[in-house]
């Protein structure tokens, strides 16, 4: 047997895998490394998340992630560049990590990388019929595997898009076998740069879960923060909203756009909700004018309203009862954001997935890491699946030799 496959095979039959979930969002804050401890698989699946921590990027790697990152046109040659460079990238910070954490590359059985999202492309907003869903991640898995010396697992979203769905999102796979709870509704609420949920029964009925992208978290939060206040990357907690006023009109316009009323699931963007998109809108109704602090209220109540749009649509069919929201991502942290959510979802009880015993910041790098190990010793039928989320292993190995 080939040695590289003889090692695969060993770790598959281990009672106890170490796996580094890596998970870098469209917020390019940095790079999120999960050291998780898995045993079982499927609905049996235990995880202690033994370490945590974000590596933040340098402005020179968020410059260089920007020149390709949700642009139609590009520089190709830069692209290129860049698979290879991110994937050294973050074999050199997952090193870094098991410097700090005292740990050994060999006393970790793989690295579960999600890469770089740079394009996401589902059929109804690409248009093209002729065409499938598509999607790309950068930071190519084979120069992980080669640089940590640690087998790799990346490319998890591919598989979803050849199996029938639009390759996001992908929570309802780790949420379902992490965070479900008999008796219990669940929608666990993940705020990244894109804002989804997934739902989990308290029946545990596989058939009803579901997870869909609901419309914009942070994302061009963060975008305006940056334009009109260029020492801050960010909104912290909502400060700058909070001294604004929401343009209604303007508010009414930017949830016009048809994803809002199309059916679930769904997947957008960046490439969509954009700072071109809201530029159009202000021009449509006559808001360029609008202070930085009205405009940035506005787009948190957008961010806001496709959330609880969302749900709301979603409410009709579910109990009357024992209804929990468990929050996740940057949004958690913006308090004019998540007032408003709690505000207009009274029926909720509202927590982040720290009270599940999930870090709301690791929550997307402990996901990858269980797919990871549902790849390595899963069996695709324990997990749910429905039109547009089909039940897949999903993930390529990369071998460290």
């Amino acid at each position: 047997m080939n040695p590289n496959l003889h090692h695969l095979f060993a770790i598959a039959q281990k009672p106890v895998r170490s796996i580094i979930g890596l998970m870098s969002g469209t917020s390019l804050d940095g790079l999120d490394v999960a050291l998780c401890h898995f045993r079982g698989s499927g609905t049996t699946t235990q995880v202690q998340v033994a370490q945590f921590t974000t590596v933040p990027y340098t402005e020179e790697v968020k410059t260089e992630i920007r020149r390709v990152f949700a642009k139609s046109e590009i520089d190709f040659e830069h692209l290129c560049l860049l698979n290879p460079w991110i994937g050294l990238l973050h074999a050199d910070m997952v090193l870094a990590c098991l410097r700090e954490w005292q740990l050994s590359p060999t006393e970790v059985d793989c690295i579960a990388s999600h890469g770089q999202t740079v394009f996401h492309a589902p059929q109804r907003q690409h248009g093209h019929p002729s065409f499938p869903n598509a999607t790309l991640q950068i930071g190519d898995g084979d120069h992980v595997a080669v640089r940590s010396g640690i087998l790799t697992i990346s490319d998890f979203r591919q598989k979803h898009i050849a199996a029938g769905g639009e390759g996001a999102p992908l929570a309802a796979y780790g949420d379902y076998l992490l965070l479900s709870k008999a008796g219990e509704d669940r929608i666990l609420l993940n705020m990244g740069g894109i804002a989804n949920f997934t739902y989990l029964p308290g029946s545990l009925d596989t058939s009803k879960v579901f997870a869909t992208d609901v419309g914009t978290g942070n994302t061009l939060l963060d975008a305006f923060t940056r334009h009109f206040f260029p020492e801050k990357s960010f909104d912290a907690n909502g400060d700058l909203a909070a001294q604004g006023h929401v343009h209604e009109a303007l508010l009414a316009d930017l949830l016009a756009n048809p994803f809002f009323a199309a059916d679930f699931p769904k997947t957008t963007g960046p490439e969509l909700f954009s700072m071109a998109y809201v530029a159009a809108a202000q021009q449509r109704t006559q808001t360029t004018d609008l202070s930085p602090f009205d405009l940035l209220a506005t787009l948190t109540q957008f961010s806001a309203e496709g959330i609880i749009q969302a749900i709301e649509r979603c409410a009709p069919t579910l109990p009357a009862a024992n209804l929990a929201i468990y929050a996740s991502g940057g949004g958690t942290y913006n308090t004019v954001l998540m007032n408003t959510l709690r505000k207009r979802l009274p029926r909720f009880a509202f927590g982040t997935t720290a009270d599940l015993g999930i870090h709301p910041d690791a929550k997307e790098a402990v996901l990858f890491a269980t797919l990871a190990n549902e790849c390595l010793v899963g069996n695709p039928a324990a997990q749910p699946s429905q039109p547009g989320s089909p039940a897949v292993s999903m993930g390529k190995i990369s071998f460290a030799q």
